[in-house]
């Protein structure tokens, strides 16, 4: 009887703790307006506090909407400090199963209104229509613009540029022509960075050009994803190719080589050991460094599963780790770590640096997906520094799997040249993050080829018919140019292919009808050099072959696929062609291109116009924007230099 009285009561105890353990969880939505007028503030943060310490962090989209899921019932405090405008905050109580409706309207801060009015500029804070609109008014009388001009980056638009200014760029010399008949081979590694772009925008935005010779085209195209043929066959990814006459230039052929990866679902993905690598140093104190880093990371915390970890190491006069390996659930204590962040002393990059990599080592996960990501404006200048002592590291631990992701943020003493470099040697990819709408790009809506590798050491090689080819040029990739051997050499690194990713290249032809002349050749001593009758016999105008070796492996594997000469006039071009066909007329323009021919600002812009697509996140639309401010920016250079001869003659 005792017996079966105690084992009633433990069933009873057991389900009462079940039931006293169980939560029950609600949400939270609104839009984010300005008091007193029907406008929306996109980009808004919204914080959310329960018992005193910060449980998430949302922000307010392009219509100024936000959603936070998942709350546990209760109170909670919630707050939105955006500048530009007074800090708002408010309680509200969660209920089970139900989504409060929480409108938010913010009052605009006097301190606003009155720089604005010293300042001579109609500003309303996160409106991305005033926001444009202000600075082609600006550009149109000539005026210098001003910090007061700008809202923070978590709206659109980054700051001016600084007075001083100690960017670092490895200088593009654009590729040649280059005859088949000497040079039949021409050997590449993919590239799938984006920072050149983004960066672009920034320098644009704050009202500059940029150097000719800073601008790497094939960023530029990879910075959109075009709708390539996913992969079918026992390969990771899958090969595109399409030949159409050049739109400004009727002689010449473009060949656009797309590569498409295979895509991942997250949930299926491996698991992450991921340590974010941090630079806290004084130089990173601007609010368009530090402080969009946190708002960044706290983005990529969103996404973490329960099977991923992270730890956070920072540097600054020293290295140290601020959060051991974590589990992915625990996003409470990582959001903690990165929000109670702040910048001081000098750049240890040297040290911050081994010592991710030592916790990497620690925590690595075999068969996942092990990954530092440094987020710095690339300023070392303590400790191991040495682009070769750096690179040296980043190698080593790349053959042991770790790879590097690079973000870059900031201005005024960016190094662009050492954070590419570093990406490279790290197997990883490398983005500049200019504003949170640019995070979301790359931490969110492409969180999954951020981080998963599908295939390493990508390399690819064309040979090119001269029967059909009286001479070809690969259109950027200088910095990516491989020696012939270098392609079937397994020890020779390449670029990196990320799940889902597209990758672009493309070749001008010189097809061998064509009337215009190229640099000839005088005759050999000891060979011969002919167009064979096979080859003039070929409906084939090139022959692209490929190498790439699996995440896990150190042998490559060969395939190759055949390009048609079969060159379509502009109308029968496909969407994909002609839109990337206008991002790289756009580069072209930039760096004022011996090859651009009768390319005119219109002419891109009616490509582009003309081509968008789908475009569900809106990067094409915003590209339209970039080209009429960059036109402008142009006209206005080009005037300004006339007025100076002018006036020397």
């Amino acid at each position: 009887m005792k017996k079966q009285l105690l084992a009633t009561l433990t069933i009873l105890l057991v389900l009462c703790v079940g039931a006293a353990r169980k939560e029950y969880f609600g949400s939270i939505k609104g839009v984010v307006t300005e008091q007193g007028r029907k406008i929306t503030v996109p980009g808004a943060k919204v914080e959310c506090y329960r018992n005193n310490q910060l449980h998430s962090i949302v922000y307010a989209d392009n219509n100024g909407a936000y959603r936070i899921d998942n709350l546990p019932v209760g109170a909670y405090i919630i707050t939105v400090n955006t500048s530009g405008y007074e800090k708002f905050s408010v309680k509200v109580r969660t209920k089970k199963n139900k989504t409060i409706i929480l409108n938010i309207k913010l009052k605009v801060s006097s301190i606003s209104s009155n720089v604005a009015l010293q300042s001579g500029v109609s500003i309303r804070p996160g409106s991305a229509k005033t926001d444009k609109d202000r600075i082609g008014s600006s550009l149109a009388s000539g005026g210098a613009m001003t910090e007061a001009m700008y809202p923070p980056p978590n709206v659109y638009m980054p700051p001016p540029p600084p007075p001083f200014n100690t960017e670092d760029y490895t200088a593009i010399t654009p590729n040649i022509f280059h005859s088949p008949l000497s040079e039949p081979l021409s050997t590449f590694s993919i590239d799938v960075d984006t920072a050149n772009y983004s960066n672009l925008r920034r320098m644009l935005n704050q009202g500059q050009l940029p150097e000719p010779n800073s601008i790497r085209l094939e960023e530029l195209l990879n910075y959109f994803s075009y709708n390539y043929p996913a992969p079918t066959d026992e390969h990771p990814f899958a090969v595109y190719s399409e030949a159409g006459v050049v739109p400004w230039n009727q002689k010449r052929t473009f060949v656009h080589i797309g590569i498409q990866g295979k895509k991942l679902n997250l949930e299926a993905a491996p698991p992450s050991n991921l340590v974010f690598l941090i630079d806290v140093s004084g130089s990173m104190s601007d609010y368009n460094k530090l402080p969009l880093v946190q708002e960044s990371m706290n983005l990529l915390v969103d996404n973490l599963r329960g099977k991923d970890k992270v730890a956070i190491v920072v540097y600054a006069g020293a290295a140290g780790e601020v959060l051991p390996s974590t589990s992915g659930n625990n996003k409470l204590a990582i959001r903690n770590a990165i929000n109670n962040l702040s910048a001081g002393g000098s750049t240890a990059g040297g040290a911050g640096i081994q010592l991710a990599y030592k916790i990497a080592s620690e925590n690595l996960i075999a068969g996942g997906n092990n990954r530092i990501i440094l987020c710095t404006d690339g300023d070392f200048n303590i400790g191991v520094s040495s682009d070769a002592a750096m690179t040296d590291l980043v190698e080593k631990n790349r053959n042991k799997g770790i790879y590097l992701t690079v973000l870059g943020f900031g201005m005024g003493n960016y190094k662009d040249n050492r954070m590419e470099l570093l990406a490279d040697k790290g197997n990883g990819n490398y983005a500049y993050i200019d504003t949170i709408n640019e995070a979301k790009k790359v931490l969110v809506n492409e969180m999954v080829s951020t981080l998963y590798t599908i295939a390493k050491d990508v390399k690819l090689q064309v040979e090119f018919n001269p029967a059909h080819v009286k001479a070809y040029r690969l259109v950027g990739y200088e910095n990516r140019l491989l020696r012939t051997e270098d392609f079937k050499d397994d020890t020779k690194d390449a670029g990196e292919l990320g799940a889902g990713h597209t990758v672009t290249a493309i070749y001008e032809i010189i097809p061998m009808n064509s009337k215009e002349s190229i640099p000839g050749l005088d005759p050999l001593k000891y060979q011969s050099i002919q167009i064979t009758e096979a080859a003039r016999n070929s409906p084939e105008m090139m022959t692209v072959s490929l190498r790439y070796k699996l995440p896990d492996k150190d042998v490559s594997i060969p395939f190759g696929v055949p390009v048609m000469n079969k060159i379509l006039p502009q109308e029968s071009c496909s969407e994909t062609f002609l839109f990337s066909t206008a991002v790289l007329g756009y580069g072209m323009m930039l760096q004022n291109s011996e090859h651009k021919a009768a390319l005119t600002w219109d002419t891109v812009k009616e490509l582009a116009k003309n081509n968008l697509g789908k475009d569900t996140e809106g990067y094409r639309a915003e590209f339209l924007q970039l080209i009429d401010l960059a036109a402008k920016l142009h006209e206005k250079q080009q005037r300004e230099a006339n007025r100076d001869f002018n006036k020397g003659e």
